[in-house]
């Protein structure tokens, strides 16, 4: 191949350094051959060198870069050290101490409530929660620190005697809090503290106890629904723990101390303890004897007579509630199994009393002068008033009776002849200063004031049947009031039940009260109504001889009336009561006594209320020395003979 053949190169390189010479074309004779190279090749110029750059991975680079760290870290802990000691010393010591400074609240005896002669009715004992570090005791007797289940055995098994508990359900306990990690758990609830100090002297680590505050109700259900009870928080929420709460609360204590970081006190630490206050004690006037016979005895009666229910009230002269009975009861003591009303039924059972309800009708016809006990009337067998035919608790032919014989044998007919000759204003008036529609002041918690519709409201029938105490209702703690003012003389004595408070137990104070006793009768008046009630307790004509008080003269009333049922929107079955105070001359106290629906036997308050009576005031009489009568009552005519009245 010729040089011309060969094909041309696409590139090529420039003359200069490094550039060869084209090459002759083979086959040629050697002398014809170019020379190697054309010219000289000039001389190389010398590269440039660069400066030296440090990377992060040089040692020198690294090294400024640490030094620089490390100021900077030395200068941020020596500001914060600044900080610390100087400008927020007082800051962070406080945070210090608070960091392990436990405060435990100590809680404070509620006061006690105690009878008249100082009887524990509710009282407040300190009982002991056992508590549990179960990561603290499953190290018990292991000197190597390490947590095992063995040594949670030994200390169930340590525990269980002294609370009497399951040891195998302690354990169970423990173990399935030390498998949480848990630092707490309650062991045993409700220990004595005699119990705690036996298992505090095991020495147990991680044992601790919790402090608490138990009501206690030493005499049960006698008295349950008077006293009443303290919820889970402590707090009053029935009866008289209800109604006096505020005084028998006391005020929490704070007991201040420094613990290391297992929770342990500080021997040498701080501790500042800032004693509780306990509440105030109150003294009631019940007679904590007398209550539980009532409440007895009216137990009893309901279930002789397979009652609804069934209250009694005992009143002494001055108006001292001295026992507020009722059944069925319940146990205070073991609050969360009672069932049923939990109410003191004497301060909030409203009912219609029937027949007790007309000693305020006589009362306030004898000092209107509108008739006396003597005043005769004829009584038909029925009476046609409004749109309502009357009729007495039986049949019977057309009787002559006077006012008192009307109380006597508790006519309503006889009552409503009497009573229409007093304007409804008026009568309604003498209802009021009874007591009728309002509460007696008492202060109890739901206490009712039963219903009295004022008598512009009063339609055709009501005019009348609240005569004889129907169409109105009251509390049996509102009958025995109108006792109380018939044996005091016509005087309304408020009634009470609180006898004062203390904050010692020993010094008691009396509790304020701006009620003051109301003339509601004339002492004539209510000595003439005290004569007419001997005579319901006549054998021959009164409705209940059994009320009567071996060797004490009794003045009382009878009531049997329609019950109204707010289930069936009507009347349904009856109430049987009775309503009295003995003796006679020098009154010691008065006895109410309700029972609800009877189902078996009687319905009559002669038969069924009277009785119960009869037992209370017996009881009460002859516990309290009362001397026994000498005389025989008294008592007015009761009939009067039609024949005779006409010849003249």
């Amino acid at each position: 191949m010729t040089p011309s053949s060969q094909p041309p190169r696409s590139k090529t390189r420039p003359a200069g350094a490094g550039t060869k010479p084209a090459r002759v074309a083979s086959g040629g004779p050697k002398a014809n051959r170019a020379p190697a190279r054309a010219a000289a090749t000039p001389p190389r110029q010398p590269r440039r060198t660069k400066p030296v750059r440090l990377g992060m991975g040089h040692p020198r680079r690294r090294a400024r870069f640490l030094m620089v760290a490390v100021l900077f870290i030395f200068s941020l802990l020596a500001a914060q050290m600044f900080r610390i000691q100087g400008i927020d010393a007082a800051t962070v010591a406080q945070q210090a101490y608070e960091s392990r400074v436990a405060k435990v609240t100590t809680p404070a005896a509620r006061g006690s409530i105690v009878s008249d002669d100082g009887t524990a009715l509710a009282v407040t004992v300190e009982r002991r929660n056992v508590t549990a570090d179960a990561t603290a005791t499953a190290q018990y007797g292991n000197n190597n620190g390490v947590r095992t289940d063995a040594a949670l055995r030994n200390a169930a098994e340590k525990i269980a005697p002294i609370v009497q508990a399951d040891p195998n359900a302690l354990y169970a306990t423990l173990v399935k809090a030390n498998a949480a990690n848990s630092q707490f758990v309650y062991l045993v609830k409700d220990i004595s503290p005699a119990q705690w100090k036996q298992i505090n002297a095991l020495g147990i680590p991680g044992i601790y106890s919790e402090t608490v505050m138990k009501r206690e109700y030493p005499q049960g259900t006698s008295v349950a629904p008077l006293v009443g009870w303290v919820n889970a928080a402590g707090v009053g929420s029935g009866g008289v723990e209800a109604m006096e709460n505020k005084l028998l609360n006391g005020t929490p204590g704070v007991h201040v101390f420094e613990r290391d970081a297992y929770g342990q006190p500080i021997a040498t630490g701080e501790s500042k303890d800032t004693p509780a206050t306990p509440g105030e004690s109150v003294k009631l006037t019940i007679d904590n004897d007398l209550q539980w016979y009532a409440s007895n005895a009216i137990a009893a009666e309901v279930k002789k007579y397979n009652a609804d229910d069934g209250s009694v009230v005992v009143l002494d002269l001055n108006g001292h509630i001295k026992a507020a009975a009722s059944y069925p009861s319940f146990d205070n003591n073991n609050i969360g199994a009672a069932t049923g009303n939990l109410n003191s039924l004497p301060f909030t059972q409203a009912y219609e009393p029937g027949s007790t309800s007309k000693l305020v009708t006589f009362s306030a016809l004898l000092q209107e002068g509108t008739t006396t006990p003597t005043s005769q009337f004829t009584v038909p067998n029925r009476l046609q008033r409004g749109t309502k035919t009357l009729q007495d608790s039986h049949n019977h032919a057309t009787l002559s009776l006077t006012s008192a014989g009307i109380v006597a044998e508790s006519s309503n007919i006889g009552t409503v002849l009497a009573g229409e000759q007093m304007d409804p204003a008026t009568m309604y008036s003498y209802m009021k200063k009874f007591g009728y529609g309002a509460s007696t002041g008492v202060g109890f918690p739901g206490e009712s004031g039963g219903l009295l519709a004022n008598y512009s409201k009063w339609d055709a029938a009501q005019r009348y049947t609240v005569l004889y105490g129907q169409g109105l209702s009251t509390t049996l703690l509102q009958q025995a009031s109108v006792a109380q003012t018939i044996a005091n003389k016509g005087v309304r004595t408020p009634l009470s039940l609180i006898a004062g408070t203390s904050t010692d137990g020993q010094t008691w104070t009396a509790p304020q009260d701006s009620r003051t006793p109301t003339r509601v009768v004339s002492e004539q008046v209510a000595q003439e109504m005290t004569t007419m009630m001997e005579g319901v307790v006549d054998d021959k004509n009164g409705t209940a001889p059994s009320a009567k008080v071996a060797g004490y003269n009794v003045a009382g009333k009878t009531g049997t009336a329609d019950r109204y049922s707010v289930i069936a929107h009507g009347y349904r079955g009856h109430v049987a009561s009775f309503v009295g105070f003995a003796p006679v001359d020098n009154p010691q106290y008065i006895v109410a006594v309700m029972v609800d629906n009877p189902k078996s036997g009687s319905i009559f308050g002669g038969d069924i209320a009277a009785p119960v009576f009869s037992q209370i005031m017996g009881y009460a009489l002859h516990r309290g020395g009362a001397p026994l009568d000498t005389t025989k009552p008294t008592l007015f005519p009761t009939t009067w003979d039609h024949k005779t009245e006409s010849d003249d």
